[in-house]
């Protein structure tokens, strides 16, 4: 056998391996960005660069800025393998996932990012958030279910974005200051009532 017909096979397994490999540096760039710079002020061309790779590899990944955020945003992205299991678990296991996340990013998480541009671009914030909600909406209708479930997602949603803003993005207050588990108590705690369906004249 040639020597070039025993390197075929590695060959093509190094190029089947590119494309991951590029998607997940632009995803780690992005996610970087996105939290330092917020929505607004972080682009294509900078997000490419500290991945090391071109400007239109990223827009063939990811077709778009709004898109990229979205992939990079851990929350839609982890619901997959969030949801599955016990109906009855499924507010702890949310609310447990929601502040180890928010721990780990120590303030730096896209998500935030979102938050904070929501007060310097109103407009991009907003259309970004109805695509999350949307994503959101389409994974958790997998195990909710009922008239009520969007208004129960929605719900789940708004108690995320409020804790979110005052513990990681004011930082100051009673539950800027709680212990971690014991905000995953609480929180596990009060998404059992938003997530239970609601019966007209309870």
């Amino acid at each position: 056998m040639s020597k070039e017909a025993a390197e075929a096979p590695n060959l093509a397994r190094k190029r089947v391996r590119a494309p991951e490999a590029h998607r997940a540096a632009i995803l780690e760039a992005a996610r970087a960005a996105f939290a330092e710079r917020g929505y607004a002020r972080a682009t294509i061309r900078e997000i490419a660069g500290r991945a090391g790779v071109t400007h239109g590899l990223v827009m063939r990944h990811f077709g778009s800025k709004e898109q990229l955020f979205l992939a990079a945003v851990p929350g839609p992205r982890d619901l997959p393998e969030l949801l599955p299991g016990p109906a009855k678990t499924l507010p702890d296991r949310i609310a447990r996932a929601f502040v180890a996340r928010m721990e780990r990013a120590d303030g730096n998480d896209p998500f935030l990012a979102l938050i904070r541009s929501a007060a310097s671009d109103e407009r991009a914030a907003t259309a970004l958030y109805a695509a999350m909600r949307r994503t959101s909406t389409e994974a958790y209708r997998t195990v909710l279910t009922g008239p009520d479930a969007d208004e129960r997602i929605d719900l789940l949603a708004s108690h995320l974005i409020g804790v979110a803003f005052s513990r990681y993005v004011l930082r100051s207050g009673p539950v800027a200051e709680m212990a971690p588990e014991r905000l995953v108590a609480y929180l596990a705690r009060t998404l059992r009532c938003v997530l239970l369906p609601f019966e007209d004249g309870a």
